[in-house]
């Protein structure tokens, strides 16, 4: 019989890994933190299991470790960063359709908690109760900064669907 860690908590690795890329921006210190983060929750996998959301508790731990790696790093940058960008490799993007190179371009642009929320719910479909969790926000916030990257979507969308990316 599996352990909750090899069935609950082992399965978010990748999710863990591209969390820790948005925020990092560098292959070698995601698997780092996301390695320190697996680690902790093998540790406390007994603890996780009496949680009504452990995956939020994992990703908060993650978004922990990458702050402690960024602070080791002697950079003084936050995750918050508005200037920060998703991690995808050149080689993925050219096998983008046009419209979502349009929207990675568009979530560069997006102020950072809306892109994080934005990023959690439509690329990694977190509920809204998961991603409030783990941002320590109102439910009500995550629904309106959500709302509103939506919104900035569709008008980024509709000023740029004019053939220029």
């Amino acid at each position: 019989m599996k352990s909750f860690f090899e069935t609950e908590i082992w399965p978010l690795k990748n999710r863990l890994y591209r969390f820790a890329l948005l925020w990092l921006k560098d292959r070698d210190k995601a698997q780092d933190a996301v390695q320190e983060t697996m680690t902790k929750g093998f540790l406390h996998s007994n603890q996780l299991e009496q949680l009504n959301n452990p995956v939020g508790w994992m990703v908060k731990t993650l978004k922990n470790e990458s702050l402690m790696q960024i602070r080791r790093d002697g950079k003084h940058e936050v995750l918050d960063e508005a200037d920060s960008q998703l991690m995808v490799d050149e080689s993925e993007k050219q096998d983008f359709s046009r419209e979502v190179k349009m929207v990675y371009r568009f979530l560069d642009l997006l102020p950072a908690k809306q892109r994080e929320i934005f990023y959690l719910r439509e690329v990694e479909g977190l509920r809204h109760q998961e991603i409030a969790s783990y941002m320590e926000l109102p439910e009500k916030q995550v629904k309106v900064n959500l709302h509103r990257a939506r919104k900035k979507l569709k008008t980024y969308l509709e000023n740029n669907g004019n053939g220029q990316i």
